[in-house]
C-alpha cells in the first residue's frame, strides 16, 4: 500500500491518497472541495483509478470535495453509518472490512468529536480524522459530540492497536505530519500517559473555543456529501 499526504492550508486539513502499487486502484480520505483540481491532478499524474472516497465524519471547518470528485471519477462516497448524511453510496458499520485488492481496510466507529466519527485502519496505519490528533484530541462541543465518548474511543479502540502503528490525523496546527500509537499513549497531553477520564472531562469543560468560521455553511453542505 502506498500513501500520499496532501494539505489544505486554509482549513489545516490533511487529505490522504492510498493505492495499490500493482493495480493503481485507490482511495482518497477527507478531500477538501477547494483542492479538488489538485487532487484530480495528483490522481492523474500517478495513474490511479479512484474507487472510493472515504470521509471520517461530517466536517465543520471545510466543505468536502466528495461529490465533486465522484462526478469526475465515478468513485463511491463512503461514510460511517451514524453520520446522518444524504447521498453517500456506502455507509460503514463498526468493524466493516473493505478490501482494496490485497489490502484490508477496517472501519472503527469512534464517536466523540461527532457521534458519527470513524477511523480507518490498514495494516501499520490508522487514519484518525478529528478523533485523535498529534498531541491532542478533537473538540466535542458540537455535532452531538461527547467528551466521555471521545475518551473511550481513543483509550478503548485506537490505543488497542500496536504501538508502532502510524497515526495520520485529519488536522495538525503545528506542522507535524504523523505520529505513532506508542508516542500518543505516552505523550498526548489530553489522553496519554495516566490522564484519567475524570481529569479529561474536567479539562474539556474548561475549554471555551469559537465555532469554526465555516461552520454554518460547511455542515449543511457536508450533510449532502458536499453537493451544493
Amino acid at each position: 500500500m502506498k500513501i500520499k499526504q496532501l494539505f489544505d492550508h486554509d482549513s489545516w486539513t490533511y487529505t490522504y491518497l492510498l493505492w495499490d502499487e500493482g493495480t493503481k486502484n485507490s482511495i482518497i480520505i477527507d478531500p477538501v472541495f477547494e483542492q479538488s483540481e489538485r487532487d484530480l491532478s495528483v490522481i492523474k499524474k500517478l495513474g490511479l483509478n479512484l474507487l472510493y472516497i472515504f470521509e471520517t465524519h461530517v466536517h465543520a471547518d471545510h466543505i468536502t470535495g466528495a461529490s465533486n470528485l465522484k462526478e469526475k471519477t465515478k468513485a463511491k462516497i463512503c461514510y460511517g453509518s451514524k453520520t446522518g448524511v444524504d447521498g453517500a453510496d456506502i455507509f460503514f458499520e463498526d468493524g466493516y472490512k473493505l478490501n482494496l485488492d490485497n489490502h484490508e481496510i477496517f472501519v472503527i466507529h469512534t464517536p466523540g468529536h461527532t457521534s458519527g466519527c470513524v477511523c480507518y485502519y490498514v495494516k501499520g496505519y490508522i487514519f484518525t480524522g478529528d478523533t485523535l490528533f498529534i498531541e491532542g484530541t478533537g473538540r466535542t462541543d458540537f455535532q452531538e459530540g461527547s467528551s466521555n465518548d471521545i475518551y473511550d474511543s481513543v483509550k478503548n479502540k485506537i490505543f488497542k492497536y500496536p504501538d508502532e502503528t502510524i497515526v495520520y490525523p485529519c488536522h495538525n496546527y503545528k506542522g507535524f505530519l504523523s505520529s505513532t500509537i506508542g508516542y500518543e499513549k505516552k505523550f498526548n497531553p489530553n489522553v496519554g500517559n495516566n490522564v484519567s477520564k475524570k481529569q479529561f472531562l474536567e479539562n474539556e469543560r474548561k475549554k471555551n473555543r469559537p465555532y469554526p468560521k465555516k461552520f454554518d455553511t460547511a455542515v449543511p453542505v457536508n450533510l449532502k456529501c458536499g453537493k451544493t
